[in-house]
C-alpha cells in the first residue's frame, strides 16, 4: 500500500522542490534545466568493467540533480518520475545518434531496466529504475519513437547492498548474479535493446546486465544493438567525443 499511497500524497499535498528546496513546486526551474541536456554526453567509469556497453547519461550526478535522484529512489517522491523519465529519453535518444551509422539500430526499442532487488522494492515501495524507464518509454512514443519496456533480468542470488562498495568490490559483488528471464527474447526480439538505470557509478551494475543479455543471445538478433543510458554519472566519468571533420 505505501506505494499508492506515497503516489497520492505527492500529487494533492504541497511539496518543496527536491533538488532545492523551493517551496510547492515538485521540480523548480532550475532544477528541472538541470536535466535538460546541457552537461549531457558518453560515459566511462575508470577503471572500465569489462563487457560495459557505450552508455550514455543525461546529466552530472552531483548537486539539485542527485537529490531528485535521491528523492525519487529512496524517500518515495513518486511523481518525479516524470521529470527523470524525460531526461533519460534524453539519453536514449543520444545513445541511439551516437552509435556508428549516426542513427538508430532498429526501428523499435526496448528499454531493459536494471532490476532491484526484492527487500529494496519492498523497503522503498516501488521500483526505480522501472518507473523511470515507463516514464521514458512514454515520452519516446510521444516524440514518434516505439519504445517498450522490456523488465527480462532478474537476480538468480542474492547480493550485498553495493553502497560503500568500491568497483572492484562491485564487480565480484554482481559477477554472475543477473539472467534473463524466460521468454526474455520474445519481449526484445527485433527491437535495439537499451539498457537502462537512474545512475550509473563503477559501472558494474550495467556491465553484469550486458553480459547476462549477450549471454541469452538477446544482442544478437535482427536490430539487437546493444547500449545503455541512464539519468545522471560522476562528472569525471564523461568522456569527450572526437568528431571527425568533414571534407
Amino acid at each position: 500500500m505505501r506505494g499508492w499511497w506515497q503516489e497520492l500524497a505527492g500529487l494533492v499535498l504541497p511539496v518543496d522542490c527536491a533538488g532545492c528546496g523551493a517551496v510547492r513546486v515538485l521540480v523548480c526551474a532550475d532544477c528541472r534545466d538541470g536535466l535538460s541536456g546541457a552537461g549531457a554526453g558518453p560515459v566511462r567509469p575508470s577503471p572500465c568493467p569489462v563487457g560495459l556497453p557505450g552508455v550514455w547519461a543525461r546529466a552530472s550526478y552531483d548537486g539539485a540533480v542527485r537529490g531528485l535522484l535521491l528523492a525519487h529512489k529512496e524517500r518515495g517522491a513518486l511523481p518525479l518520475a516524470g521529470v527523470l523519465g524525460a531526461a533519460l529519453a534524453g539519453a536514449v535518444l543520444a545513445a541511439g545518434a551516437e552509435g556508428a551509422d549516426g542513427g538508430r539500430g532498429a526501428g523499435e526499442v526496448a528499454l531493459v531496466p536494471v532490476p532491484s532487488a526484492r527487500r529494496q522494492i519492498r523497503a522503498r515501495g516501488h521500483d526505480p529504475a522501472r518507473r523511470i524507464a515507463l516514464a521514458a518509454a512514454g515520452r519516446l512514443r510521444r516524440a514518434g519513437v516505439p519504445a517498450r519496456v522490456a523488465p527480462v533480468l532478474r537476480l538468480r542470488r542474492a547480493v550485498a547492498d553495493q553502497a560503500g562498495l568500491g568497483a572492484r568490490e562491485r564487480r565480484e559483488n554482481l559477477t554472475g548474479a543477473l539472467a534473463v528471464r524466460r521468454g526474455g527474447a520474445r519481449l526484445t526480439y527485433g527491437a535495439e535493446i537499451v539498457l537502462v538505470d537512474d545512475v550509473i557509478t563503477t559501472g558494474a551494475t550495467l556491465a553484469e546486465a550486458a553480459r547476462a543479455v549477450r549471454a541469452a543471445g538477446l544482442a544478437t538478433g535482427p536490430g539487437a544493438v546493444l547500449r545503455a543510458a541512464v539519468v545522471a554519472a560522476p562528472a569525471d566519468s564523461f568522456r569527450r567525443i572526437e568528431r571527425t571533420p568533414r571534407v
